[in-house]
């Protein structure tokens, strides 16, 4: 098990293997620390997914083993993207699944930037 509780890390997953260059993205920005690009089946009209580089399974285990540096990078692009994509000023969304019960599809650690429209409530009332 991963630091997290969660399954280990699968080298097989897409978003590993958009990092090695394997599947092709529409890159909006990259850094030393993480990359970013738009979501092929976006839920808004703009849907950037943004991705550490390296072998994380969710938050707990990225910031459990990730560098401070990388921690601090990744989090700085996500800043920088939603800034480019003019999404400062009418808001934005940021959401990251974890686990099974979270809806995380892909087990590797991620955040989903949404904007570009009002968005609702992301979880209806109990």
């Amino acid at each position: 098990m991963s630091v997290s509780g969660l399954p280990p890390y699968d080298d097989a997953n897409i978003f590993a293997r958009i990092l090695r260059g394997e599947i092709p993205c529409t890159k909006v920005a990259e850094s030393e620390h993480a990359l970013a690009f738009r979501d092929i089946n976006p839920q808004a009209p703009v849907h950037v997914l943004v991705i550490p580089k390296g072998r994380y399974v969710s938050a707990a285990d990225f910031c459990a083993t990730a560098p401070e540096a990388q921690v601090a990078g990744f989090w700085r692009l996500v800043a920088e993207v939603a800034k480019a994509e003019g999404l400062e000023a009418r808001g934005y969304r940021l959401l990251t699944n974890m686990g099974d019960e979270g809806g995380q599809e892909v087990p590797h650690f991620h955040v989903h930037i949404f904007g570009g429209r009002r968005l609702g409530r992301m979880v209806p009332q109990m």
